[in-house]
């Protein structure tokens, strides 16, 4: 994955429809692969703590989380016009996930777990997270990966807190 980020078109990560990762090589004349330093860093950091990394479904993920826990979530972000990439998996990302995300955010709160979210400032996520046991601020965040540079520049993104 480390030779991937560092090697392909900016850093991006993405699939096809079948699942098989596309992302052509970028124009790198001697790309720093890595950083000994820093990976045996975080490899020290990772063993000596309690953390888990998991690969599935993200509310199997969050299913054991307690008033202890804090959860970030940085989903695929809607586009309402296909106009932003969010194709990081095969099946995509798409509004009934979106309000399944939101689902499990609501079900977190109940459970006293603290929890905060990005997304895009789309009318439709602005509208599953208005309700009264969430707060939503809005960030303006710089965007350097876009195949056409007019659309790189400030965007306005959201954050969605239940605290």
């Amino acid at each position: 994955m480390i030779y991937l980020n560092k090697t392909c078109f900016n850093g991006l990560y993405r699939v096809n429809s079948r699942g098989l990762f596309n992302v052509p090589y970028g124009d790198h004349r001697n790309p720093a692969i890595y950083d000994k330093d820093v990976l045996r860093a975080v490899s020290k950091y990772l063993s000596e703590n309690d953390i888990a990394i998991l690969n599935g479904d993200f509310t199997d993920a969050v299913s054991d989380a307690t008033d202890e826990d804090f959860i970030y979530f940085d989903p695929p972000y809607d586009s309402p016009d296909s106009t932003n990439f969010t194709g990081y998996q095969a099946k995509g990302f798409n509004r009934d996930e979106q309000i399944r995300l939101r689902d499990t955010m609501l079900s977190l709160t109940n459970r006293g777990v603290k929890c905060l979210l990005s997304n895009s400032s789309t009318d439709f996520i602005k509208d599953i997270y208005s309700c009264p046991e969430f707060k939503i601020d809005f960030v303006e965040a710089n965007r350097v990966i876009n195949s056409n540079a007019k659309g790189r520049g400030k965007i306005q993104e959201i954050l969605v807190r239940n605290w």
